[in-house]
């Protein structure tokens, strides 16, 4: 597994009901500035994400932002960032971010938080890459997520192969010690890329 140098994180625009969801956010920034990682985000500076990035800078750490145009029209870019990527789409945000990325990780958030996460999960599943995914279950945010992933592999629409490629931990530090020693399960059927047939 190559060394991972850039971390892109997904979660919320809000800061969420409990303090000890930003605490997160800014305990996994403390992280990845102590193992000299940068951070890829989706480029706000509101919620979750501002507190994660902000954190990030202060401690002196480096911080990639993604936003579309239209978000960065209402004016809720992060105008203090190390890079910041303007893109056309959602699409090409998550397309960039996966990009520059060398792992992902979910902290918690809303809908559009858990479609960034599934589709980079999917495209694992998929083999078009092969980089380690992880939650940060804060205070039992995932718990019910999590159960009902099981219940997909009950139910045999889910293979456990891939359900065990996420990772999920309460701890920023255990989470990303589990990603240096990730190796993709040997049961995905990798693809062949048609642009390359």
């Amino acid at each position: 597994m190559p060394q991972i140098k850039k971390v892109c994180v997904f979660c919320g625009s809000n800061r969420g009901a409990l303090p000890v969801f930003a605490k997160a956010a800014r305990e996994l920034a403390q992280t990845l500035a102590q193992n000299k990682m940068t951070l890829v985000y989706g480029g706000a500076n509101v919620g979750l994400m501002g507190e994660l990035a902000n954190t990030l800078l202060d401690l002196g750490g480096e911080v990639t932002g993604v936003i579309p145009k239209h978000l960065l029209e209402k004016e809720i870019a992060h105008k203090g960032l190390t890079e910041l990527h303007v893109v056309d789409s959602l699409h090409e945000r998550k397309a960039l971010m996966a990009e520059l990325a060398d792992a992902f990780v979910l902290l918690p958030g809303g809908t559009g938080s858990l479609e960034e996460f599934f589709e980079i999960l999917t495209w694992a599943q998929l083999g078009i890459h092969a980089k380690p995914a992880g939650i940060l279950n804060v205070d039992h945010y995932f718990d019910k997520l999590i159960h009902f992933l099981q219940h997909t592999v009950a139910m045999e629409f889910v293979k456990p192969a891939h359900l065990n490629m996420i990772m999920v931990e309460k701890n920023s530090t255990a989470l990303l010690k589990m990603f240096s020693t990730y190796v993709p399960t040997k049961e995905i059927k990798w693809i062949k890329n048609t642009a390359d047939a």
